[in-house]
């Protein structure tokens, strides 16, 4: 899997970005999510069949940790 972070911009800041063989993108957060955030459902690692989908998938998975951060 190449590692195709110089191609997928800022929107995937604090993300690893992967593509395996099959084209498939994936991700996987460089830092773990709290144990809040992992019980809110976020996940660490997503996968998707482009870059747009990949980025929603990022974007949710962010949403859940941050709604699920104490105040």
């Amino acid at each position: 899997m190449p590692n195709d972070r110089a191609n997928s911009g800022t929107e995937f800041a604090g993300w690893r970005i992967m593509r395996s063989d099959a084209g498939r993108f994936w991700a996987s957060r460089e830092q773990p999510f709290t144990a809040s955030a992992e019980q809110a459902g976020a996940c660490r690692t997503v996968d998707a069949d482009d870059l747009r989908e990949l980025c929603q998938a990022i974007a949710e998975q962010e949403s859940l940790a941050e709604v699920a951060a104490p105040q």
